[in-house]
């Protein structure tokens, strides 16, 4: 069963991991569009960090961090699967299977979490809506 903090910390990293696989993507995307979206999805896991500090702060506890040697093995297995071919449509389809990944993990933790806390189950969900519609909206540069 996972406490208050553990779900929080696993929102906080997912947002994070989610920030680091864009910005490892972004400068990479031809199409504007595409650019774009990439950009929109940013601001709302840049959002959804914020909240996840925030409601942090005000219970008095300190989140964990992704670790750092995580985003270094991601950012590297993601240049390397962006050599040649249609590098929007391999964005795309990283930005699927990374959604897809952490709606996994995120519906895992809802179904061990004691949802004792509102305004953190209030954000999990948020944050599974956010993925699931980003499913959606990669879908068309595939």
């Amino acid at each position: 069963m996972l406490d208050n903090h553990q779900m929080l910390s696993s929102i906080l990293q997912a947002a994070q991991m989610g920030q680091s696989g864009i910005r490892c993507v972004i400068d990479h995307a031809v199409r504007t569009d595409l650019r774009s979206e990439l950009k929109n999805q940013l601001k709302e896991y840049d959002s959804i960090e914020k909240e996840a500090l925030k409601l942090a702060s005000q219970r008095g506890w300190e989140l964990s961090n992704l670790h750092p040697a995580v985003v270094k093995m991601a950012s590297a297995m993601t240049k390397a699967r962006l050599l040649g071919g249609n590098i929007d449509s391999k964005i795309a389809g990283m930005l699927i299977q990374g959604n897809t990944r952490g709606m996994i993990t995120g519906l895992k933790n809802i179904h061990q979490y004691n949802k004792s806390d509102p305004a953190i189950t209030g954000l999990a969900q948020r944050l599974l809506g956010k993925e699931s519609t980003d499913i959606q909206k990669s879908q068309p540069f595939l």
